[in-house]
C-alpha cells in the first residue's frame, strides 16, 4: 500500500529545502521512520545536515528516526522538526 502525505518543514529544515511544505505521493506504508527519513533525504539531500538532531512528527506525534514503524494514510501530515535554537 501507499499513501499521499503532506510534508511540513520547520525552522532550519525550511532553509535547507527552500520550502515550507510539499506533497509526497506514493509513500509506502507501513514504513519505518528511518526509511521515511531516507525518502526525504532523496528529495532534499541538504537535510542530511540535520541527520542526528531532527525528529519527525506523524499526525502531530513525535517519532524518533529509527526502527519504529508508522502507518500512513492519505492526507496525513509528516513534519520535519529540527532542534529549536535558543535565544
Amino acid at each position: 500500500m501507499s499513501a499521499r502525505v503532506c510534508v511540513l518543514y520547520f525552522a532550519k529544515s525550511v532553509e535547507l529545502t527552500g520550502i515550507k511544505e510539499e506533497e509526497f505521493v506514493a509513500v509506502p506504508t507501513p514504513i519505518s521512520s528511518r526509511n521515511l527519513w531516507s525518502l526525504l533525504l532523496q528529495r532534499h539531500p541538504r537535510l542530511s545536515l540535520l541527520q542526528h538532531q531532527v525528529v519527525l512528527a506523524v499526525r502531530q506525534q513525535y517519532v524518533a528516526i529509527g526502527d519504529q514503524v508508522v502507518t500512513l494514510g492519505d492526507g496525513d501530515e509528516v513534519a520535519v522538526v529540527p532542534p529549536l535554537s535558543g535565544g
